[in-house]
């Protein structure tokens, strides 16, 4: 395990995005979390006794992480029975999925099982239960809870058990058991590292930077949901203006800006996101989103717009629009369109401005922060 950490410290300082000390902490504080993740992952492993886990939060980031996102991950043994029990919140989507496998470095892992709650049956007090046979070849199901109204939408809860071994005690612990799951997580932090340096060239970065794609499915996803993917790369006295069509078919919409380690950026006290529930709508329908380092309005006393999206000091870095639960398919009309424009005539450029003071962003900051709170278990 420590020669591990000391490999993922080397793959860190040589990623060839790196430009300023500002980013080689980042990267630091990413490996934190790659190191936080095999840890639980490894010893919350007991295909004997599953169990939900939260791997992926704003301590641990990964994947192009979803900020409106909370994310519960269980390993199954092919073959096994499961009871799946729950009682669903009010999250905008609420979707099951079964993989063959993890991500790696060189290939996507294969869903074998996909559905969102529609195809349960809900009793009206929220509760739910489902019994299934994991396929063969099958090794996680992934549940995902995703909120739009990060305020008003509560938290559901879900259990998971095999029916051949509940009731029965875990096993006892022993010396090459505990190597063994040392050996997993060690083996872990640097394959997960390599995995999401080498993801997003599969996706991101076979476009042209700064355009985003027309809604497609989304890799690995759901049939009910789109994202449209991309990537920028912006002077400090530049802004990427992205134009979607509010969709009133899903019940979740939303953009990100993520970074070049292929995550979330801080979307806790930086507005790095937006849902079509937070977002503003202009007269026509369309939501604009102004991408920059520094605020857009050009106001001194309001100098933020009300669908801005920080960078955080990132030249570069990822960018993702999706759609869930939808009711129809998407086409190239729902997708959003992308200008580069000087920052400083950002205002021209948009039709509607709604511009904030610095007291008003702070109280959307603060917001952001109380809602995360409520929502994530780290």
């Amino acid at each position: 395990m420590r020669e591990a950490i000391a490999e993922g410290e080397r793959l860190i300082a040589a990623a060839p995005f790196i430009r300023t000390q500002a980013d080689l902490l980042e990267g630091y504080d990413y490996l934190s979390g790659r190191i936080r993740l095999a840890m639980q992952s490894a010893f919350d492993h007991d295909l004997d006794r599953p169990l939900f886990i939260n791997p992926t939060h704003q301590f641990s980031r990964q994947g192009l992480d979803n900020p409106d996102a909370v994310y519960l991950n269980a390993y199954l043994r092919g073959g096994a029975e499961y009871v799946v029990r729950g009682r669903r919140g009010t999250s905008a989507d609420l979707s099951f999925q079964v993989m063959s496998g993890s991500y790696s470095a060189s290939s996507a892992a294969g869903s074998m099982l996909a559905f969102d709650d529609r195809e349960l049956d809900i009793a009206d007090d929220g509760t739910f239960e489902f019994t299934f046979i994991a396929d063969p070849e099958a090794k996680i199901l992934i549940v995902r809870e995703v909120f739009c109204d990060w305020e008003h939408e509560s938290r559901g809860v879900f259990t998971i058990e095999r029916t051949d071994t509940i009731g029965q005690p875990a096993r006892d612990l022993t010396r090459a058991l505990l190597t063994k799951k040392y050996e997993v997580a060690a083996r872990s932090v640097t394959s997960g590292i390599l995995t999401w340096f080498h993801f997003p060239h599969w996706f991101q970065y076979d476009e042209p930077v700064n355009t985003l794609t027309t809604p497609t499915s989304t890799p690995g996803g759901l049939a009910s949901q789109r994202s449209s993917i991309g990537h920028y790369a912006l002077a400090e006295d530049e802004a990427l203006i992205i134009e979607v069509p509010r969709c009133d078919d899903a019940a979740y919409q939303a953009v990100q800006v993520g970074s070049d380690w292929y995550a979330s950026t801080d979307y806790e006290t930086h507005q790095t996101s937006l849902t079509k529930a937070q977002a503003d709508t202009d007269p026509d329908g369309v939501m604009r989103f102004v991408v920059s380092e520094h605020p857009p309005s050009g106001e001194e006393s309001a100098p933020y717009l009300a669908n801005w999206l920080e960078t955080t000091g990132h030249r570069t870095g990822s960018l993702m629009l999706r759609w869930q639960r939808l009711e129809r398919d998407l086409g190239a009309g729902d997708g959003p369109r992308v200008t580069v424009v000087p920052l400083a005539e950002v205002p021209g450029h948009l039709p509607h401005l709604a511009p904030l003071t610095h007291e008003q962003y702070a109280e959307r900051i603060a917001a952001r922060q109380r809602a995360v709170a409520r929502r994530m278990i780290s």
